[in-house]
């Protein structure tokens, strides 16, 4: 299979992967299906299979972000992404929103690379909210596969339509031009610079059919891959520039601030409302009924005055009586004992049943293990607080309201959903504003309850608002991790080799729906590889909202997978490395064709890579250890080996950490390597020192004091090797992130003996 046509099958199955609804709402939100979201159906909509060069279109402008409507005044459209200034320069938007993964960066690319401009001729722009381009969301370490082949086309048409003005000027065969660094070039000598052809006889230049478009080889590359390329909004990030969403302003914009009940879904009753509004800068407050839906519009107080800071501190003065009886009920103490007195039974609902595992467990030959995990409920804890700035205006004269929105969102399209579904205004009279830098998502950003909020209070008040949640908001009202437990058995042969696996999952469930943790394939890593394999699951329902944080699902099973492999391996007498090698068995798809499966070669290749790198086997001095983990997530390849250091007093040091990586060709090494860098700090950070815990549906943590974040110095080596493989690109911000706990962990048991089976570290006594 050609890389174009394996490419292919990975555009059309991305969408798959997604979970029922992500793709729902792609669809309606977007106004787009399947169909139109074709290779063909797509440059139809662009308009580059469709006519010539038109004048770039006035679009609305946020007047206030990096990511601001830019002058482009004389500026012509190739196609959807790409335009031309008088000057030359290309201007190529970004369709997806970035929150740290640097889509804004690798995405223009990948079409300036076909196109051929030179990168410092590049101008990136923050796509409007629109259909012309296409889904916009960040999440699922999708942006990059979904992306890859259509920003390619975009670059690689509008590098046609310069070489035919070009061989037209020039009087050429366009066959004898090519370009490169922003110039057509001529098998003479003889060249013209883009700024030269951006005329508007370039317009009556023909669009290439897609089907005919050739793609540069990757040893022709100059941008792609490149290490010399950095963030486009580096500079502004360092500079303390306006990027994000807390950052907007606009005229006459009042703040605010929203208290909701502490045990999730109370309702507020009374407050002290004239004493707030008393108070310095306060304009005013008042409660809100809300719907009841915590995912829209909860009940709740809303202060709105002159600064965040008034609204702050009014907030700290006020009383509020909650109407508790609807509320969460959810407690953390119970859930460790309902587990505790569970552990032992099979589960009630199937997940996956392979062979004979109890004749393997009879079987006084095989070796069987059993082990019991332990994993905490997580606050995604983003940096940049929540926040939303809205203006609703009320229409005057039989004129329809309107309404304005500025936020970091996710997925921007779901707030023209809330508008509509909550306050009834239809998309038409919306207008969602190109979304801002985002100061961390990690998948807390999909939901659009803070949207409700501020659109809630700009409508009660008459006036543009932005509101902010305090980090206390936050880590209280979160969309979290799900906590949960596993009971693992496995039997080993007499030769030591892993011949059954049983694996039975707590599932927390919200309703009908189970969390991401809830849910446990039968295609997970080390099930598909095992001649006896029975899954189960026990259903928990719970009250706290829970959500998609960075690898979702793979951050709890890949901690107990790879923990338990290396019990087995231990257990067997053998060695980690070469026990889970054997696991992987010959290089294969786990499903025959379609490449977002794991492959096994691509897994081994890896492991083999991380190993050598870090010097696997070596010999190290006591209280020193390495530890090896594996998982495959979103698409991606990786394996790290862990070197920490353990002092008798339980002080962790993690030396080094030694990652390889496979996810195909790399878009932007520099962004690529913060990724896996962030990766792997986040996931030691959590580790450590996080865990969300409720009692009575109150969560317990509020802030860094009892909710801990790593600091530099803790900040171990890591050591990045990437394998670049002719395999389709795939996405980089989860993969790397589920590994680093149970190679530290491994590494711990190496080191001390002791073994990790329930985190955070800090509750087995242990500090960074």
């Amino acid at each position: 299979m050609s890389l174009q046509n394996e490419h292919q099958q990975v555009v059309e199955t991305v969408e798959q992967a997604l979970s029922q609804e992500v793709r729902r709402l792609s669809e309606t939100e977007s106004g787009l299906t399947a169909d139109n979201l074709s290779r063909r159906g797509f440059l139809k909509l662009s308009g580059v299979a469709g006519g010539g060069l038109v004048l770039a279109m006035a679009l609305p402008s946020t007047k206030s972000m990096a990511q601001e409507e830019q002058d482009i005044t004389g500026s012509m459209e190739l196609n959807t992404f790409i335009k031309v200034t008088s000057e030359g320069k290309i201007q190529i938007y970004a369709q997806a929103p970035d929150m740290g993964q640097g889509v804004r960066t690798a995405l223009p690319m990948i079409a300036a690379e076909e196109l051929g401009v030179k990168w410092e001729d590049v101008e990136v722009l923050q796509a409007p909210v629109a259909e012309r381009f296409g889904v916009q969301f960040a999440g699922g370490s999708l942006s990059v596969p979904r992306e890859y082949q259509k920003m390619r086309e975009m670059g690689a048409s509008a590098r046609e339509m310069f070489i035919g003005a070009a061989a037209a000027a020039m009087n050429v065969p366009r066959e004898e031009l090519k370009v490169e660094d922003s110039m057509v070039i001529h098998t003479s000598g003889q060249s013209m610079s883009f700024a030269e052809l951006a005329q508007p006889s370039l317009a009556n230049q023909p669009v290439p059919d897609p089907g005919t478009l050739k793609f540069k080889d990757k040893s022709e590359y100059k941008i792609i891959g490149s290490s010399q390329i950095t963030g486009i909004d580096n500079t502004f990030l360092v500079t303390g520039n306006p990027l994000f969403g807390i950052d907007i302003k606009i005229p006459d914009m009042l703040y605010a601030s929203y208290m909701k009940c502490p045990s999730i879904s109370g309702k507020a009753v009374s407050a002290n409302l004239e004493d707030i509004k008393r108070l310095p800068g306060i304009k005013d407050a008042f409660i809100i009924e809300g719907d009841g839906n915590f995912q829209q519009l909860l009940s709740g107080v809303a202060i709105v005055g002159n600064s965040t800071w008034a609204v702050f501190n009014a907030k700290q003065q006020l009383k509020v009586e909650w109407d508790t009886s609807s509320a969460s009920k959810d407690s953390w103490t119970a859930m460790v004992e309902f587990a505790d007195g569970n552990k032992d039974n099979d589960g009630s609902e199937p997940i996956a049943e392979v062979g004979d595992v109890a004749a393997a467990f009879a079987d006084p030959a095989n070796k069987v293990l059993t082990s019991h995990y332990e994993y905490p409920f997580l606050s995604h804890f983003c940096l940049e607080p929540i926040n939303c700035t809205a203006d609703y205006k009320k229409g005057e004269n039989g004129e329809a309201d309107t309404l304005d929105l500025w936020a970091p969102h996710q997925f921007p399209a779901r707030m023209y959903t809330a508008a509509e579904t909550v306050f009834g205004l239809p998309k038409e009279q919306v207008m969602v504003h190109p979304v801002t830098r985002i100061g961390g998502g990690f998948g807390r950003r999909f939901t659009s309850e803070f949207v409700c909020e501020a659109i809630a209070i700009s409508k009660h008040v008459g006036a543009p608002v932005k509101l902010t949640w305090s980090r206390e908001d936050c880590v209280r009202h979160d969309f979290y991790r799900s906590g949960g437990f596993q009971t693992v058995k496995a039997a080993v042969d007499a030769d030591g080799k892993l011949v059954a696996w049983q694996n039975h999952l707590f599932a927390t469930k919200l309703g009908e729906r189970y969390t991401w943790e809830g849910r446990l394939n039968e295609t997970e890593f080390p099930m598909l590889n095992v001649p006896n394999v029975k899954a189960t699951k026990t259903p928990y329902e719970i009250g706290t909202p829970c959500g998609a944080l960075r690898a979702p699902g793979s951050n709890v099973n890949a901690f107990v997978a790879e923990s338990f492999i290396n019990e087995l391996a231990v257990a067997a007498g053998r060695d980690h490395l070469e026990f889970l090698l054997e696991i992987m068995g010959e290089p294969r798809w786990f499903e025959e064709g379609n490449p977002r499966s794991l492959h096994t070669g691509r897994a081994a290749g890896v492991i083999k890579a991380a190993a050598e790198k870090a010097g696997w086997g070596r010999q190290l001095p006591a209280g020193q250890g390495l530890g090896l983990a594996f998982h495959f997530s979103h698409a991606g390849y990786v394996a790290q080996v862990a070197d920490v250091t353990v002092s008798s007093d339980k002080k962790l040091i993690v030396n080094k950490v030694t990652v390889a990586v496979d996810v195909g060709p790399i878009i932007n090494m520099s962004g690529a390597r913060a990724q896996v860098e962030g990766s792997v700090i986040d996931g030691i950070s959590a580790m450590v020192g996080q865990k969300i815990t409720m009692e009575d549906g109150a969560i317990e943590q509020s802030n860094f004091h009892d909710y801990p974040v790593m600091r530099i110095p803790a900040t171990p080596e890591i050591d990045i090797h990437f394998l670049e493989t002719d395999n389709p690109p795939t996405g980089l911000g989860e993969p790397a992130y589920p590994v680093v706990t149970p190679a530290v962990t491994n590494a711990i048991f190496a080191a001390t003996g002791q073994r990790i089976r329930k985190l955070p570290l800090r509750e087995h006594g242990y500090s960074i």
